[in-house]
């Protein structure tokens, strides 16, 4: 269960990291990024709709799950939302990287809120990770970052470490699928709303952008959700949080192959520091088991 858990946490990391292939070119076309969310979230609620048909679950939930799952939704939604917004200010790299300071927030919630201990290589392993961050941002003249970007990453940090701890903590009694077809179906509303209110079209302008929504949808909404879902019921929000390091790495890794930003020492090094975190993470998960 540990192992898949971590495979799980891996593969939900990697998927999400792959959001600048798809976000980049949309936004270079200056196409509205509410309707590409609306559509990004709706087109992965209907995907995994159909599987929950297609294995005859129902879909009834009640009173109490609604507000939680609603609640998630708003949560995705904003985290999606000031990510892509942070793009405007700061590279597809350093933006999913800064997005990584979400463990470190998520851990602290569980140590302050929830009294879930951090043993010495937890904390290591989360200052490792930090660490990484803080360089990703150096530049030759010292510290040298869009600020008003790096707060609004921050906020897409802040509500996606919400959503893990509210995943972990909620104790909802829906299947993974169910849990994920319902927060992509608040989130494609909440991203409808702001669509009509601002009287935007829903029209797709050509097939080849249909088609990227779809691969968008499935690759970084529909893999990334369910095995980050499966992953924190395996083996916790902690764990999961830092195996997200592996996001901004792919991110990185595509923004310096497809998009050809520099790579740098400091990325080079930032990225070192984040991988040496997360191994440091699954070391003292695991002696954390072998003392129970």
């Amino acid at each position: 269960m540990k192992l898949r858990g971590y495979m799980l946490g891996v593969m939900s990391a990697v998927s999400y990291g792959l959001i600048p292939i798809f976000i980049l070119p949309i936004k270079q076309a200056h196409f509205s990024m509410d309707i590409t969310l609306f559509y990004r979230f709706s087109f992965s609620a209907l995907m995994v709709g159909g599987y929950l048909m297609y294995s005859r679950q129902n879909f009834r939930i009640n009173k109490k799950e609604a507000l939680i799952l609603a609640i998630l939704g708003i949560c995705y939604a904003l985290s999606s939302e000031f990510l892509f917004i942070g793009y405007d200010f700061l590279t597809a790299g350093i933006a999913s990287t800064v997005l990584f300071i979400y463990p470190v927030i998520v851990a602290l919630i569980m140590f302050f809120f929830y009294k879930e201990k951090l043993n010495r290589l937890s904390v290591v392993s989360l200052l490792l990770a930090f660490a990484g961050v803080i360089v990703l941002c150096l530049k030759e003249n010292g510290l040298e970052i869009n600020f008003a970007g790096l707060g609004i990453v921050m906020l897409s940090s802040l509500f996606y470490a919400l959503y893990m701890v509210i995943v972990n903590k909620s104790n909802l009694k829906v299947s993974g699928f169910k849990l994920t077809f319902y927060s992509m179906l608040f989130t494609s509303m909440f991203f409808m709303t702001k669509s009509v209110i601002g009287n935007e079209s829903f029209a797709i302008p050509s097939t080849a952008i249909f088609f990227n929504f779809l691969i968008f949808a499935f690759l970084t909404t529909v893999i990334s959700s369910l095995c980050l879902v499966y992953a924190i019921k395996n083996i916790g929000s902690t764990p999961v949080a830092i195996l997200g390091a592996l996001e901004p790495v792919v991110a990185v890794m595509v923004s310096v192959l497809i998009f050809h930003e520099n790579f740098t020492t400091n990325l080079l090094i930032g990225i070192t520091l984040i991988l040496l975190g997360v191994i440091l993470n699954v070391i003292s998960d695991r002696k954390k088991v072998s003392h129970i």
